[in-house]
C-alpha cells in the first residue's frame, strides 16, 4: 500500500530529474470567485507536465536486469515525455507507444527526448493494449501511467510542495484521468493534513472515476470525447481506485466549454498557457462545481501545459464564445444595392469589430432575388450580444448564431 513514507522517499528520487514548480497567488482568481486562489503550475514542470514525477521515481527502482532489458508504456503524450527524458537520463533505452491520432507536436517532444514511438490504436486504451505486446515480445518493462505505486508515489511530491508552500490550505483540486495524480496527492495531503479537503475533476466526456464512485466500483465507459486529451482515460487504475475512495472527498465534471473559458482566463488574465487537462482544476472552481466559502484557501492544480497548436486555436475560440467575445451569425438578405450596408449599419452602431464577411449568391437555402450572409464579431461580452443581435431581430433580420 502506498504511504507517506513512500512519496517521502519518492521527492528524494526524483530531486535532480523534476523541478520544484512554483505555487502562486491569483489576485484575478480570487476576486472572481470570493476565494483565496492559489494556483500549483506545474506546468512549469520540466517536459511541460507532472508525469516526470512518477516516470524517475518508476524507472529508479528498477533492477539492473530490468534496466538493460529497457521500458515501454502508452501515453497520449505526456507521461510520454516523462518516460522518454526520465529513461534517457538514466540510461534506459525506451519505447513509447502514442495513440495514432497523438498531438503531432507531443510525438515530436517525446521523439526529442530519446525514445522510439510507435503509433497504435485510437485512444490510450488501445495503445495501451499494444504496448503490452511489446512488453511480452520484448521482455521490456512495462512503465504505467497510473496504476503503479512508485508512479503515485512520484506524483504525490505535488502534495508536498503544496503543503510546504502553502501549509494553510483548505482545498485542493486535482484532475483526474487514470488516477494517479489524485491518489498521490491525496496520500501526501491526507496522511498529514486529513482535514484538508481534496476534490477530484473530471471532464463529462471522460467521467469514469465519477460513475465508479457512484457505483462503488470500477466502471469503465464506451468511448472518451474531451478536448482535455490527458485525462482521456476509459477507465480509472484497478490501484488508484482505493485511494480514490480513501481520501477524496469528491469528485465532479465539468464541460469542453467550460475547460475552454479557463484556459482562455488563464491565457490572457495569468499569460499562463495549459492543456485541457490543466484547465479543468480551474474551470471547476470559476463554475462553482463544488462548494466552497468565502477566502478559502483553494489551490487548484495546473497539471500540465502541452496543448496542440492547432487544439489550442479551436479551444481559444469555443472559450470567446462562451464569453461572449465572438460571434459568428448568418441572415439572409435581398440581392440589391445597398441592402449589405444597411446591415453594416447595425454592427457599427454597436462597435462591433469585422473579422470576416462571407456573401453567397448561390446557396440553395435561398431564394434566388434573396443572397446570404455569414458575419464573424469581435464583441464585448455576453450583454453586448444580446443587445446585438436584439437591435438585428427588431430590424426584421432573420439570425441564425453559428457560433
Amino acid at each position: 500500500m502506498l504511504e507517506l513514507a513512500d512519496i517521502l522517499e519518492a521527492r528524494e528520487r526524483v530531486r535532480e530529474t523534476s523541478r520544484r514548480t512554483p505555487l502562486e497567488y491569483s489576485h484575478t482568481y480570487s476576486t472572481m470567485t470570493g476565494a483565496d486562489i492559489r494556483l500549483k503550475l506545474e506546468n512549469f514542470q520540466r517536459t511541460g507536465a507532472f508525469k516526470i514525477r512518477g516516470a524517475t521515481n518508476r524507472i529508479a527502482t528498477l533492477s539492473e536486469e530490468q534496466k538493460a532489458a529497457g521500458v515501454v508504456t502508452a501515453s497520449a503524450g505526456n507521461h510520454a515525455q516523462g518516460v522518454a527524458l526520465a529513461a534517457t537520463r538514466a540510461g534506459v533505452d525506451s519505447k513509447i507507444v502514442m495513440p495514432e491520432y497523438a498531438p503531432i507536436s507531443k510525438v515530436k517532444a517525446t521523439e526529442s527526448y530519446g525514445a522510439d514511438v510507435v503509433l497504435a490504436g485510437r485512444d490510450y486504451d488501445a495503445a495501451a493494449e499494444h504496448a503490452h505486446e511489446i512488453e511480452r515480445e520484448e521482455g521490456r518493462t512495462y512503465v504505467h501511467a497510473f496504476d503503479d505505486e512508485y508512479v503515485m508515489a512520484g506524483q504525490g511530491t505535488i502534495g508536498l510542495e503544496i503543503l510546504d508552500d502553502c501549509p494553510d490550505v483548505e482545498t485542493v483540486v486535482v484532475p483526474i484521468g487514470g488516477g494517479g495524480l489524485i491518489s498521490g496527492i491525496a496520500t501526501a495531503i491526507k496522511e498529514q493534513r486529513p482535514d484538508t479537503r481534496v476534490i477530484g475533476v473530471q471532464a463529462e466526456g471522460a467521467s469514469s472515476a465519477a460513475d465508479s464512485l457512484e457505483a462503488d466500483e470500477r466502471v469503465s465507459i464506451e468511448e472518451v470525447d474531451t478536448i482535455a486529451d490527458g485525462i482521456a482515460t476509459r477507465s480509472i487504475g484497478e490501484q488508484t481506485f482505493p485511494y480514490i475512495r480513501k481520501y477524496v472527498d469528491e469528485v465532479i465534471t465539468v464541460s469542453d466549454p467550460e475547460t475552454a473559458v479557463a484556459l482562455v482566463y488563464l491565457l490572457e488574465r495569468s499569460k499562463t498557457l495549459v492543456e485541457g487537462a490543466g484547465a479543468v482544476p480551474l474551470a471547476a472552481v470559476l463554475f462553482e462545481k463544488f462548494e466552497y466559502e468565502a477566502d478559502e484557501v483553494i489551490v487548484p492544480a495546473l497539471c500540465g501545459g502541452n496543448i496542440d497548436l492547432n487544439m489550442l486555436t479551436n479551444v481559444i475560440i469555443r472559450g470567446l464564445v462562451e464569453t461572449g467575445r465572438y460571434l459568428k451569425i448568418r441572415t439572409v438578405l435581398k440581392d440589391r444595392p445597398g441592402a449589405l450596408e444597411d446591415l453594416l449599419e447595425i454592427v457599427t452602431a454597436h462597435r462591433a469589430n469585422i473579422y470576416a464577411i462571407h456573401h453567397d449568391r448561390t446557396s440553395r437555402e435561398v431564394e434566388m432575388s434573396d443572397t446570404e450572409v455569414e458575419i464573424e464579431l469581435e464583441m464585448r461580452g455576453p450583454d453586448h450580444v444580446d443587445a446585438f443581435l436584439s437591435d438585428l431581430r427588431k430590424a426584421g433580420y432573420t439570425v441564425d448564431v453559428l457560433a
